[in-house]
């Protein structure tokens, strides 16, 4: 290097480099004398000052600088919770009565974990119409295809058919065009979240042996919601308290609904972890029917049956009060 090599060269240099890189080929790189001892002990001043850090045997992680954040030094805004419209009984028009014991706040992350064909997709879809008028974002595996062999995307028939049916929605400004944002995006969440916006993605799915990530990849999408509320679908196992990823899902989760089978033609909702309320509601469970794929009907608490106490059994007979459901209506 013809260069003066000083530490204020050095770190000119390591500005360009990658996140992550060697000293080694760093040196390589910029024909440094391996015999010069700038370099080395520019790299450890670094590591002391908290710059770098060495994160393997000649490997070095540029550090992110932060900077402190004044709270009281300049005036802040106290805002108030976001005004989320939840799903509503089609047949009495009324909204899910636990809605209003629930505080949304701007970058908050809703969870919908349930089995398949209980009604994950009815609940984000009817989140999408009741928010219709923030003009919603929607991605993830349920609502876009690609178009033969190009890189084209259209709507799936199914996504249109419940479009179709959620006939009380306006999906179309005056124009004719879409009041929401679909887009085909299946992975890397996080990079396409759309800042500000109610962000829905039905749903996130992660390969068996990497289910705990699931607490990264939803650190990640609440990162970038900046103002916007963040609605996620996850698969749930049969019998279980969590979606998939099991407790890790509830890390960065603000509000958590969990959907079950309640009998052969309902489907059942578990309020799991809430963050914020303003009356209990964590632990009560509803039960709902679904027609045309998005109509929530018969909406209705339920409560363990005082009979058999949940356990479907009484005396080793299958209870007649809950009809083997281990629930009966409040």
């Amino acid at each position: 290097m013809t260069e003066k090599l000083d530490r204020a060269r050095i770190e000119s240099l390591i500005a360009l480099e990658e996140p992550e890189f060697s000293i080694e080929v760093f040196r390589r790189k910029h024909s440094i004398d391996p015999e010069s001892s700038v370099i080395y002990v520019t790299f450890n001043r670094l590591v002391h000052e908290r710059k770098l850090k060495r994160i393997g045997r000649g490997l070095y992680k540029k550090v992110k600088p932060v900077y402190p954040v004044s709270v009281y030094g300049k005036p802040r805004e106290r805002r108030e919770p976001f005004t989320l419209f939840f799903p509503k009984d089609f047949d009495r028009d009324v909204e899910m009565d636990f809605a209003e014991r629930i505080v949304v706040r701007e970058g908050d992350l809703i969870l919908l974990g349930g089995r398949g064909n209980q009604g994950k997709t009815t609940l984000a879809m009817n989140f999408c119409g009741e928010n219709i008028d923030y003009n919603p974002v929607l991605m993830g595996n349920e609502y876009t295809i690609r178009v033969g062999d190009t890189d084209e995307y259209e709507p799936t028939p199914r996504f249109l058919n419940r479009l179709d049916n959620m006939d009380w929605v306006q999906w179309t400004n005056g124009n004719g065009m879409d009041k929401f944002t679909l887009l085909p995006v299946r992975e890397d969440y996080a990079e396409h979240i759309v800042k500000d916006k109610i962000n829905i993605i039905d749903w996130i799915n992660l390969d068996a042996g990497k289910l705990y990530e699931i607490s990264k990849v939803m650190d990640d999408i609440k990162s970038e919601l900046g103002r916007g509320i963040g609605i996620i679908v996850l698969q749930k196992g049969a019998g279980t308290n969590y979606a998939r990823g099991g407790q890790f899902t509830q890390d960065f989760t603000d509000c958590e609904i969990l959907i079950d089978k309640y009998t052969e033609t309902e489907s059942m909702i578990t309020i799991g972890k809430v963050k914020e309320y303003s009356k209990p509601v964590m632990g009560k469970t509803y039960a709902f029917g679904i027609l045309q794929g998005v109509k929530i009907v018969d909406f209705r608490e339920i409560v363990k049956c005082g009979t058999c106490h949940g356990k479907m059994w009484h005396r080793n007979l299958p209870c007649d009060d809950c009809s083997r459901t281990g629930y009966v209506n409040k």
